[in-house]
């Protein structure tokens, strides 16, 4: 198995390989894989992420779904996420760390009230374990919010069989890909 920087490093080169069209497609697929399952179709409030450039892109789903479910996007603070709703695009506002355009207005706090967190990663394995950029920002939200049903989205190839997991990472209840769900 790969160390976790030697995965990163793969996973980047992977994603580069992507086009812009490919990616447009592929992610089309995992946001309709994501629709389709029963905890997401059922979920008032939802945490989504307002996708980067590499990541599967979740724009087009979070533009859609925000009038029907409560939507909250995260927003990079320090070292943390706080959330905030998202109303739509006019509300958007580029984050300071990142560059991730964010929501501004009042932090959500309720995180009992979520039942629905979508989350980005580098890779994931077979047994639903996740690997982050290395900061740790989804880990501590996910800690703090075990009522959500947390799915983790990726291309297909970001699906490894196995991944290197360390004591502090959150394990997805699902993993959806393109072709399949885990």
């Amino acid at each position: 198995m790969d160390s976790k920087s030697e995965t990163r490093r793969r996973m980047r080169e992977l994603k580069r390989q992507v086009t812009p069209d490919e990616k447009l497609r592929r992610s089309a697929a995992v946001m309709e894989r994501l629709k389709q399952t029963p905890q997401f179709a059922a979920a008032h409030t939802v945490l989504l992420y307002w996708s980067m450039a590499d990541e599967v892109q979740t724009h087009d789903l979070v533009d859609a779904i925000c009038r029907q479910k409560t939507m909250l996007l995260p927003c990079v603070d320090g070292d943390r996420l706080r959330l905030r709703r998202y109303t739509g695009r006019d509300c958007l506002v580029k984050g300071e760390q990142f560059g991730i355009e964010e929501p501004r207005g009042p932090e959500w706090t309720d995180l009992d009230a979520i039942d629905a967190i979508v989350v980005p990663g580098v890779a994931f394995d077979r047994h639903r374990n996740r690997m982050g950029r290395g900061r740790g920002f989804y880990d501590r939200l996910l800690k703090s919010t075990p009522k959500a049903w947390k799915a983790g989205v990726a291309y297909d190839f970001q699906v490894l069989d196995d991944i290197p997991v360390e004591q502090h990472d959150v394990k997805m209840d699902t993993v959806i890909g393109e072709s399949f769900t885990v």
